[in-house]
């Protein structure tokens, strides 16, 4: 009788520990489509959020002495609300947008000589606030992932001149762009490269534009089945900075983060440090991402 009921309750622990097992392997696949949105990342996976799912992520970040040398200011940048939205067309493709509703500038330097100090700007105080630019962009997964090869992608889009330029916080450009996206993972880490083109326009000669290379690399390692620890460096590399006047300089950002994901909701935390002169010193950022499923 002991032993029938020992092994009746030894059963039951098995039968639990393996219903456990599954309902976590179905929530990984099924969160598994929405890490194509790598918040508070930059570099894209090519991975999309899935037909019938619509991913929406939004929060908060300081930069601290972010230089603007067109516009001639320096200062600390406040982005209290910004959103995005990706919404799965298919299987393998998604129409994103980015943005944000509200940033604040408190300028901590003139720089001199900059090019659009006495054309567009009209900031006599040491503070300004506006919107940000709109992004759009279409993602399409060209090559799922396999055990023997990574997944490709491209992305593509634009961006809309919603910023204030005379305020100090855009330049009120259209900027086009297209990018290669390829990612693997082995074991518990995951690898995420861009390469892309940039089209960026001149503010200080409206029509002109020049070309920038973009370019990013992120490492996610997943530390427990919730919580993972993510990294990247991206930017863009411009040769055209020293010969057109006001042309878009080169950028460069090392940022590291944490996620936590429980079910559809991911959290995160990040910090980033700048690596030209035309970054943030520091920054700091958070935020929330969550899936729904029509």
């Amino acid at each position: 009788m002991m032993n029938a009921a020992t092994s009746n309750i030894w059963n039951l622990k098995s039968i639990i520990s393996n219903l456990k097992s599954i309902i976590f392997v179905v929530c990984v696949l099924v969160a598994g489509t929405a890490h194509a949105q790598q918040r508070p990342l930059v570099t894209e996976d090519p991975e999309t959020i899935g037909a019938g799912r619509v991913l929406l992520e939004g929060g908060f970040s300081l930069d601290s002495e972010q230089s603007n040398f067109v516009n001639g200011l320096k200062g600390d940048i406040a982005r209290l609300a910004t959103f995005g939205a990706s919404i799965g067309i298919g299987a393998t493709a998604e129409v994103q947008i980015d943005g944000g509703l509200y940033q604040r500038l408190t300028v901590t330097e003139r720089l001199p000589n900059a090019p659009l100090e006495t054309i567009t700007l009209l900031l006599p105080g040491d503070r300004s606030s506006s919107m940000e630019d709109l992004i759009v962009a279409t993602k399409i997964r060209l090559v799922s992932e396999t055990a023997s090869r990574p997944a490709i992608g491209i992305r593509f889009g634009t961006k809309l001149p919603i910023a204030d330029p005379e305020k100090g916080m855009g330049l009120g450009t259209t900027d086009f762009f297209a990018s290669f996206l390829v990612a693997k993972t082995v074991r518990s880490v995951r690898t995420v490269g861009n390469a892309g083109l940039l089209m960026l326009s001149n503010p200080v000669t409206p029509g002109d534009s020049v070309s920038a290379l973009g370019y990013g690399v992120s490492i996610a390692r997943a530390v427990t089945n919730a919580f993972e620890l993510v990294g990247e460096v991206n930017g863009r590399l411009s040769s055209f900075e020293e010969v057109v006047p006001g042309s878009p300089d080169s950028r460069a950002v090392l940022r590291f983060a944490g996620r936590y994901t429980y079910a559809m909701l991911r959290l995160d935390f990040g910090i980033l440090a700048g690596i030209t002169n035309s970054d943030p010193n520091f920054g700091i950022s958070a935020g929330a991402t969550y899936v729904i499923t029509r």
